[in-house]
């Protein structure tokens, strides 16, 4: 299920997350999140940045390793 909506912040820097996903997420009591800053947006997830960076890993494959140290079928991109 996805949901979208607009978030206010306060002059503190505060807003709150949506009830929906706090109770998607496990944090009706409260919890770690973490961000990552995209630039022109931020990705909020449950369990902070370590929970972040592990899936991030774990989704990559060693064939995915394997093609990217190789440039990906492009040996000019190999050496860059």
């Amino acid at each position: 299920m996805t949901s979208t909506g607009d978030l206010r912040v306060s002059s503190r820097g505060q807003m709150s997350l949506p009830s929906i996903a706090r109770h998607r997420w496990g944090l009706d009591h409260g919890g770690a999140v973490g961000f990552l800053d995209l630039g022109d947006a931020i990705v909020i997830v449950p369990g902070g940045t370590q929970a972040l960076r592990r899936k991030m890993l774990d989704a990559v494959t060693d064939q995915d390793w394997d093609l990217a140290r190789t440039g990906f079928g492009d040996a000019e991109m190999a050496n860059e």
